[in-house]
């Protein structure tokens, strides 16, 4: 009888455990209910109950401790610092699966706070239970140990190099190439978390073999992994050409075009991001992607898409652009500028229409016909007016004085450069009256035109300092008319011209007989009285 008391107070013991440490656990994942738990001591009832006889309270005890640390990071500190970290890493590979995960999901709430955190959980050896986990047989523990391996990794170089001199790399490697497809997302979250931090990182990753899986699993047809696909392969490629010449050796430029126009969002962001990073290097980068259709399929891209989600875009065709004429001119030829102004005209975002500017005076910057394709789509006053607007940012503002300045000094159709001359600030006005310098010395329509609209009186009205660039052009746009044009439109000419008037004294022939003003009465009452007899 007093045996079967003592093992029933157990067992009430052990079920009270049991209902506290699942209590705790669904708390711990409601935010609102954090505050109460803390100042209910929560954390001081949970250190023993970490290393409780009963697996399953073990389990659920880290499973509550790692949502605590997943909310803050005060919280993520205070269970550092009451060193909970040796205790629960104690003879963690000989624990059962359902402890590994829950461990790792510690580790893992523990390191994404900061990078601070992330070395207080190598230092306690947390990132060597995670490489042993990645081992493990089971795919749960190895997706558990991999999302771990991330979380520290993606903070800076330093623990990224930790994470690969742990041997990290090769297992994530060979996890990409496992049956189940959360194991592989992770896995190539994780590689691209560890290769975005350096060129060396990415190098051991392509050196482990990561490219042709990588590749191959963009074919998946599940969203998530394509998205973590092709930002690893991202990460490889951005660091120099060799790598991103290594990307395309894969031969999956043609999947990564077709993403372009994939449904989800992040994916084809993803795609648009890594064929930016291809076309940044070299010409024959950029000439590969044109071949294959690529200028389209940006363009259609840009067009679909709104805000952050098109940058990646924008930059792409922008970095296309600027390698050399002839690629300008095929994505002038693909309505590339008509396309990239619609998008700045209907754009919000300040950072996105910045890039777009950029990219404008990629497209413009190389010849006449460059430029021309800009005026024709009348880019230039929406220019000025962003450059010009205080509700735009210093970067915009820039931008647009930058994209200006390149395009301008190549523009050589005067329609175009008109209403700049009345509306553009002198940052902006110099190079405009570069321009006519240019254009009016060789066209004699030109110059017909610059006067009759007007160009040529605003011209006299500039004021500027002698010696300036501005007033060379000036000088030289005055030598193409005649003088008296010239001063005829000057400022005050007019007023000068009636003085003149004033002053002039008639000169006229006496053969004329004009008579002479008549001032006195008498000379009036004698042409009375001739009047008088002729009548």
């Amino acid at each position: 009888m007093t045996a079967k008391i003592i093992l029933q107070a157990f067992n009430q013991y052990r079920k009270a455990r049991m209902t506290f440490v699942q209590t705790i656990a669904d708390l711990s994942s409601r935010p609102h209910n954090i505050e109460y738990l803390v100042n209910a001591g929560v954390l001081d009832l949970l250190r023993p109950l970490l290393s409780d006889v009963v697996p399953t309270i073990q389990q659920t005890a880290a499973v509550a401790l790692g949502r605590l640390a997943n909310h803050e990071l005060k919280l993520a500190q205070a269970i550092v610092g009451k060193d909970f970290l040796p205790q629960l890493l104690r003879s963690l590979d000989t624990q059962n699966k359902f402890y590994k995960k829950s461990a790792l999901f510690v580790l893992r709430a523990i390191s994404k706070h900061s990078p601070d955190m992330a070395q207080v959980v190598v230092k306690n050896g947390g990132l060597d239970a995670m490489v042993v986990c990645l081992e493990d047989f089971d795919p749960g523990v190895k997706e558990a140990a991999a999302w771990a391996l991330g979380y520290v990794a993606r903070h800076n170089r330093a623990l990224g190099q930790a994470v690969s001199d742990a041997g990290a790399v090769p297992l994530l490697v060979l996890c990409l190439q496992e049956r189940e497809l959360c194991l592989k997302q992770v896995s190539a979250s994780a590689l691209c978390d560890i290769s975005k931090h350096s060129l060396e990182l990415a190098q051991i990753v392509v050196d482990t073999g990561a490219i042709p899986f990588l590749a191959k699993a963009v074919t998946n047809p599940d969203p998530k992994l394509k998205r973590q696909v092709l930002a690893a392969l991202t990460s490889i490629a951005k660091h120099s050409l060799e790598l991103a010449e290594m990307v395309l050796e894969s031969e999956i430029l043609p999947d990564i075009l077709v993403h372009l126009g994939h449904p989800d969002e992040l994916v084809k962001r993803n795609a648009a991001t890594l064929v930016r990073e291809i076309t940044k290097h070299t010409l024959e980068l950029s000439q590969l992607v044109v071949n294959s259709g690529g200028i389209g399929a940006l363009l259609e891209f840009i067009g679909c898409s709104k805000g952050s989600t098109r940058l990646p875009g924008v930059m792409a065709i922008g970095y296309i652009a600027a390698h050399s004429k002839e690629v300008a001119m095929a994505v002038i030829a693909s309505q590339g500028v008509v396309e990239l102004t619609t998008a700045m005209i209907d754009e919000s975002e300040d950072h996105v229409i910045s890039a777009i500017v950029w990219a404008l005076g990629q497209i413009g910057k190389h010849t006449p016909e460059h430029a021309k394709s800009l005026a024709v789509a009348n880019t230039f006053p929406t220019l000025l007016q962003m450059y010009l607007s205080p509700e735009s940012s210093q970067d915009l503002k820039q931008k647009c004085r930058l994209t200006l300045k390149l395009v301008l000094q190549k523009c050589m159709v005067i329609q175009a450069l008109d209403p700049l001359l009345y509306d553009a600030p002198p940052t902006i006005l110099k190079y405009v009256v570069g321009q006519y310098s240019k254009i009016l010395p060789n066209d004699p329509k030109a110059r017909r035109l610059f006067v009759k609209t007007g160009g040529l009186k605003k011209i006299q009205e500039i004021q500027t300092e002698p010696g300036t660039k501005l007033m060379e052009y000036i000088t030289i746009i005055n030598y193409c008319f005649p003088k008296e044009i010239v001063r005829y439109y000057s400022p005050g000419y007019p007023e000068t011209l009636l003085e003149h008037v004033e002053l002039y004294m008639p000169q006229i022939p006496a053969i004329y007989n004009v008579p002479s003003s008549r001032t006195s009465d008498d000379n009036v009452n004698h042409d009375d009285d001739v009047d008088t007899e002729t009548q």
